[in-house]
Parts: structure tokens; C-alpha cells; sequence
């Protein structure tokens, strides 16, 4: 039997296999079970714990394995000196490899496959065993090929997020609008959808997001729904080697006749009786079902002889083939094609049988990315609101559509606990952060303030948040995730003060809550008291500095939302020529980049040699990346990279299949760059005679030592009678936001100004 794919959306995928139990019967449907094995980290790891080893022994060894994909202990070694020098060192490791090496590759654990369903004319356990998981699943015990062999009916039942922000997005148009859409009935010819396709503007447009599909679009300038049909069909491995892209391209464009004529045929002219099956692909063999109507109109296969055709041509069964080229030139000669015409036709059709893709697939698949188009089209917000919320989760997906919010000219609004929904809602042409996105805060969470919120009408204090919600619910991490994201700027607070009295307001809020629920004070459960003590007040604190603000954003929401980092080093940038992360997917291998970035971390790594690199996550305004510094320069570069400043980096473009990475080269703080506007030239530093002391001093010096940089400081002195003196300083700092507050912070300091 073959294998039946079909998308739902990611939400309501269980109610599909809750209807095909209950139509065929729970005896006669179930998922299917996969087998995890035990792969080289996990049989070391595994015989240990059965060995009795320490842990943290058997984790270091565990560690030595290179990261590679289906590696083996025994392909370990010959790479991994370490791994063989420790195991050799220890007979305990001996004993440990020996034993692992024998259950390597057997299976470790039964899971449910992620997708599958077998479907049965009569009651499975008639015709294989069954499990059922510690869920009360029922699956088979034969994976998925086995249940092949037994020619059972398997079904992927697969959840695809696009079908959810499709039906999210309609939902969100509805009560943002006012407006019905339904996403069945849209015309397939509006030509401002088309024009995005044609200048490429395809980020989160279903298949059509990647940089090489960007640079086709912009090529081929699609301008209906079989022009993206064949896209989605072109843009793989087989079309793209073979050329088959810019020969398509050619003949839409008119620059070559709209004929197949490799081979010496020109199958439209010469057989007229084929230009309806090939009209539409410029004469090009493109889909599979080309293949099979040819071998139908031409040889008079049936539509079941045609596809052992296909199948026979797509796998090059040389055998079959054979067999194929016969009956097939026996039914041309039937057809009355002449004979050498027939074989050129044959070979034609065999040679793009190995390109051919499955029409009906890329034609769904391009309706689903005309239809995100559409809605991108026309209701932006309300799609990018539905986007944001699909990617949840995925910090780094979030930042990346945001930045494509703002391009677009639409607002993201900080989370608030006054306004903010579950997920990200628009209001009006802005759309506003959901406060599940934030880090640490769960939907239980959410739904429990949106409830008390419902009640109140309006949170205006810390105190009455907890008050008012379960206390089950928040706890002081959720509290302080709230305050550093700024979810509860609107209270009317500076964060400073609401993260100082955390601690406070949850102990009240708990005690009324308890007085609540033992009707001390006849009180409905959460709701105010009549007796209640009075708020207390909020200490006078002062506002975190600014660096601080932006790094506890980042740290609960992934980006940073009143300000950034790098703003003030942008123009700078542009001048450096510095590559948006965003941008680098679209850059040649080997090519040299400047980036302007943050380093988000740092992962230590040591070579098969011994030698010290490093993985980077860099991140700047449109998004994150992945670097790599390779020991030489990590050598060079270590204490750069470890600091929390804006660097300026230089490296070349490491494309690979999975993605693309910078291997760096160069380092150094945006703030050393000479001459960089928006830099601060020098710093004044006014002092008060009368409070220093020879600690004071040190202290100073010591903090200035911390910042070494490019730019120079001055010290204005003053007595108690008002007499100043200027003192200038051999020391050069790099001035940032952090060195200011902490001078600010110093007694005797009256204040620090930024000259530029």
C-alpha cells in the first residue's frame, strides 16, 4: 500500500485520530511505535550507570565522543585522541567500552512515531501485537517497515504550524476588524500578492522563504498560481544540478521557445497532441503526471500501467526499465508515432523522471503560500500577529519576525499586564507582546492574571496583582521575569522599585488570600477586602541603568524593546558596511564580512589536537547567527569576546548544509573603532575635594582600569569654596553605559558628562 501524508494544523491533529479511531473502531486503528537506540553517547553513559561508575566520570568520557550525526564508539576513537587516551588510562573505562560496544545500536526504549497511523479492515491484533504505552496509546509493535511488509494502510498524520497561523490569523481578523475572510474562496489572480512574490518579499511566506528561492522569484517574477506550483517543484537538489531552473526560467521569460528539444525533439511542434500536457511548463517534462499522460496519450497506458512507469523510471530499475521501453514503443507503434521519434521520447521522459516531483503536492503547497501571501498582502498585522504567536518558544524565530514587523512599518508593543493577551493580539495597525512569550511564565500563569484582571478591570499596583491571583501562580521567579521584560511598567513604577518589594507583596498577597479562603473576613476568594491593610509605599529607588534595563529585557524576552545595544552605533555601521545577521544566509561561501554584534554566548570546544576554539551566538537589530573561532584567533581574541560589550567583527562566510556560520577573524569593542560617530570623545568627571579620601581614589582608578578604550577623561576639582582645578588623565577608557553609572555611584562624584 503507499504511504498516505496529510497537513493538519498543529492544534486540532489529535481531534483527527479521535475521528478515524472512532469511524474504523479502536480495535482497528493505531499509532505507530519507533525504537530509540542505544547510540555511542547513550551506551556509554547507560553501561555506566549499570556499572555503577560515578556519574560525572562517565559524563566527561561521554562528552570525548565528537558530535556527529550516527557516529559509532569504535569511529570515536579513530577521531577522538582524548576519548582513546582516557579509556586506556583507566580499566574501568575498558570494562565500560567493551560492555557498550556490544549493545550499541540495540534498541534502548519503544516511543509513539511522531505522525503515523495504521489503519486496519479488521481488528489489529488479528494480524500483529500491540502495545500500549504508559499513556493508555495503543500502537503496533512492528515500526513503520515492518507494517510495510504486512501491506497494512499507514497514514502520516503530520501537523503543519503554516495551517495554524492561516486559521489564527483569520480568527484574529475577525475581532481586530470586523472583517470575514474565507481563505477557500480567495481569487488566485490578485496581482498585489504577486507582486510580493516578484520583488521577493517572502519572509514567513510558506516554501518560499529561503535566499536561493528568493533569488528565483526575483528572477522568474511569478504571476499565477502554476507559476509558484512549478517553483515548488524546481527548487531541489535534482532541477537545481541539472540546470533545469535557468533553462525554466528562459523559456518563461521568452528567451528560448517554449518546447522540449533536448534529444533532438521538439515535442511540442513535432506532436501536437502533447501541448496541453506540457503548455503550462514551457514544454518542460516537470511533474510526474506529465510522465504517466504522455505514456497514456501516446502508448495508451492505462493510468495504472503509466505510474509503474514513472515509478520504474524514478528508481532506474534498469530491468523494469527494459521492459517498460518495450511496451511502450509497441503502444506508440499502435499510436502510429514513428519509431526513432518514440525511443527520443522514451529517453527524453526517462531522463526527467529523476527531476519529476508530485504535482498535486507542490500545487497544495503553492496555494498555502499564496494564501500567506495574500493575508501578508492585505492584512499584515493580523498575520504577523498569528506568526509571532506560532513561533513561541523559538526565541530566535520571534526576534527574526519582529524585525520583519518593524520593516513592514507595524509596531510590537511591549508586554503589559493591563493589555496584553495570552499570545501576541494586534491593536489596530500595532500588535501587542503576549505575555506567554515571556520567559518563565506559563499559560496557567497568564490565564490566571487575565482572570483576576477580568474581575479588576485594571491591575494599578504590584500588591494588588498578588492580591488578586492565585498565589499557586506566581512565584517570585514569574514576578521578576514580569518586571525585567517590563510587563508592569503601566503600574506606574520604576522596575527598580516593583523588583524591590517582590518579596513583600507576594507574603500579602498570600495572607489575604488564606484570610480569604477561611472566610475570616466573609471574602469571595480573590476578590478585595473590606479590611484589607494598606499598600505599602515603594521605596524611592532609583531606576536600573540603562544597560541594565536592556540586558534584563533580553534575558526574559530574547530582544530588547526600548532601545538596543547597537542603536547608537548604526550610522557607524552603515558606513563599516557591516551585514546584517538577517542578510548573512544570502552570502557567498569564503566571503569577508564586518558585523556589528553582541555575543549572546560562548560554548568552549577543543579540537582532536587539544587545542582551545569556540562556538558563538551572535546577535544584533534583525536577528542571531552562529560563529565559529578557530584557535588561532580564539587565542587572540578570548577576553574580547567574553566581554558583554558591542563588538566589531570581521570573519568569512562558512556555508554548509546546515546552515550558514562566520568563522571570526578579527575583534574588538565598537567603542575602539576611530572616529566612530555617536562615540564619546572624552569624559568630564566632576569631583568634590571635601569627600575624597585615598580609597575613594583607588576605587576610581580601579574602575577606570576596568574599561581600557580610546577616549580620554578630565577631572574637574572642586574645594569647598567653589575653586575648581582641571586635571587631565593619562588613562584612556571606552566609555559605556555601565562605566558611567558605576563613576556615578562613587561618594565625592557630583557628576559625569559625555563630551562628543
Amino acid at each position: 500500500m503507499p504511504d498516505i501524508d496529510i497537513d493538519f494544523c498543529m492544534r486540532r491533529r489529535g481531534e483527527v485520530i479521535d475521528y478515524v479511531t472512532q469511524k474504523y473502531g479502536r480495535g482497528n486503528v493505531a499509532q505507530i511505535i519507533t525504537f530509540g537506540t542505544m547510540a555511542a553517547k547513550a551506551a556509554l553513559k547507560d553501561v555506566g550507570r549499570a556499572l555503577d561508575l560515578p556519574y560525572g566520570d562517565v559524563d566527561k568520557l561521554a562528552k570525548l565522543v565528537p558530535n556527529q550525526i550516527n557516529i559509532s564508539l569504535e569511529e570515536a576513537l579513530k577521531q577522538s585522541g582524548q576519548l582513546r587516551s582516557a579509556i586506556e588510562s583507566d580499566e574501568r573505562f575498558k570494562d565500560l567500552l567493551e560492555v557498550a560496544k556490544r549493545l550499541e545500536g540495540l534498541a534502548r526504549h519503544a516511543s509513539t512515531h511522531a505522525a503515523g497511523v495504521v489503519i486496519s479492515p479488521q481488528p489489529l491484533t488479528e494480524l500483529l501485537p500491540v502495545y500500549k504505552t504508559n499513556r493508555d496509546e495503543i500502537t503496533t509493535q512492528y515500526d513503520m517497515k515492518g507494517l510495510e511488509r504486512l501491506g497494512l494502510l499507514k497514514m502520516d498524520f503530520l501537523g503543519l504550524t503554516t495551517l495554524t497561523v492561516l486559521s489564527d490569523a483569520v480568527k484574529l481578523i475577525a475581532a481586530n476588524r470586523g472583517a470575514q475572510v474565507d481563505l477557500d474562496t480567495l481569487a488566485l489572480d490578485d496581482a498585489e500578492t504577486y507582486q510580493l512574490f516578484a520583488r521577493a518579499d517572502t519572509t514567513a511566506i510558506f516554501q518560499f522563504e529561503s535566499h536561493g528561492m528568493r533569488d528565483i522569484l526575483r528572477r522568474y517574477q511569478p504571476s499565477r498560481l502554476e507559476d509558484l506550483t512549478a517553483l515548488n517543484a524546481l527548487y531541489r537538489p535534482g532541477p537545481i544540478q541539472g540546470g533545469m531552473i535557468d533553462d525554466f526560467i528562459a523559456r518563461k521569460l521568452g528567451k528560448k521557445k517554449a518546447s522540449a528539444t533536448k534529444g533532438g525533439v521538439d515535442l511540442v511542434h513535432e506532436l501536437p497532441e502533447l501541448k496541453d500536457i506540457l503548455e503550462e511548463t514551457y514544454g518542460v517534462i516537470l511533474y510526474q503526471e506529465q510522465v504517466m499522460q504522455i505514456a497514456n496519450r501516446l502508448a495508451g497506458f492505462s493510468m495504472g500501467e503509466a505510474d509503474i512507469l514513472r515509478r520504474a523510471m524514478g528508481k532506474k530499475n534498469r530491468d523494469e526499465m527494459a521492459a517498460q521501453r518495450e511496451k511502450f514503443l509497441t503502444g506508440c507503434a499502435v499510436h502510429k508515432v514513428p519509431p526513432k521519434k518514440a525511443e527520443r521520447i522514451f529517453d527524453l521522459m526517462a531522463e526527467f523522471a529523476g527531476y519529476g516531483f508530485n504535482k498535486s503536492h507542490s500545487c497544495a503547497y503553492a496555494l498555502l503560500a499564496y494564501q500567506t501571501a495574500w493575508l501578508k498582502t492585505h492584512y499584515a498585522v493580523e498575520f504577523m500577529a498569528a506568526l509571532l504567536t506560532s513561533e513561541t518558544g523559538n526565541t530566535e524565530k520571534v526576534v527574526k519576525y519582529i524585525h520583519e514587523a518593524k520593516g513592514m512599518g507595524i509596531t510590537v508593543l511591549p508586554p503589559d499586564v493591563n493589555t496584553s493577551s495570552v499570545d501576541f493580539t494586534p491593536v489596530g495597525e500595532q500588535i501587542r507582546f503576549g505575555l506567554r512569550a515571556i520567559k518563565n511564565v506559563g499559560e496557567n500563569t497568564v490565564l490566571g492574571i487575565l482572570e483576576a484582571r477580568e474581575k479588576l478591570g485594571k491591575f494599578r499596583s504590584m500588591f494588588q496583582l498578588c492580591d488578586s491571583v492565585d498565589p499557586r501562580l506566581l512565584n517570585r521567579r514569574v514576578l521578576e521575569s514580569l518586571v525585567k521584560a517590563g510587563a508592569l511598567d503601566s503600574l506606574g513604577a520604576r522596575r527598580a522599585q516593583l523588583y524591590a518589594v517582590i518579596d513583600r507583596a507576594m507574603e500579602r498577597g498570600q495572607k489575604i488570600q488564606r484570610d480569604s479562603a477561611s472566610t475570616q473576613h466573609g471574602l469571595i476568594f480573590g476578590g478585595a477586602a473590606a479590611h484589607e491593610p494598606p499598600e505599602p509605599e515603594l521605596a524611592d529607588a532609583e531606576e536600573w541603568p540603562e544597560y541594565e534595563l536592556l540586558a534584563n529585557e533580553f534575558a526574559t524576552l530574547g530582544f530588547y524593546i526600548s532601545g538596543h545595544p547597537l542603536d547608537k552605533y548604526s550610522a557607524r555601521l552603515k558606513e563599516l558596511k557591516a551585514v546584517e545577521l538577517a542578510a548573512m544566509e544570502g552570502r557567498r561561501n569564503g566571503e569577508e564580512v564586518v558585523i556589528g554584534a553582541l555575543v549572546s554566548s560562548l560554548r568552549p570546544m577543543r579540537s582532536r589536537k587539544g587545542d582551545r576554539w569556540a562556538i558563538l551566538n551572535l546577535q544584533d537589530m534583525t536577528g542571531q547567527l552562529e560563529a565559529l573561532v578557530f584557535p588561532e584567533a580564539f587565542a587572540r581574541l578570548e577576553t574580547v569576546l567574553k566581554s558583554d560589550a558591542p563588538l566589531l567583527l570581521r570573519g568569512r562566510v562558512n556555508v554548509e548544509d546546515a546552515g550558514t556560520r562566520v568563522a571570526i577573524q578579527e575583534a574588538k569593542p565598537l567603542d575602539d573603532v576611530a572616529g566612530a560617530p555617536g562615540t564619546a570623545a572624552r569624559m568630564r568627571v566632576r569631583i568634590e575635594l571635601s569627600a575624597m579620601d585615598e580609597m575613594t581614589l583607588d576605587q576610581i582608578k580601579t574602575v577606570l582600569a576596568g574599561s581600557p578604550g580610546p577616549c580620554a577623561i578630565a577631572f574637574d576639582i572642586f574645594d569647598a569654596g567653589g575653586d575648581m582645578a582641571t586635571l587631565t588623565s593619562n588613562q584612556r577608557v571606552r566609555i559605556d553605559e555601565r562605566l558611567v553609572s558605576r563613576l556615578q555611584e562613587m561618594p565625592g562624584v557630583g557628576s559625569v558628562e559625555v563630551v562628543r
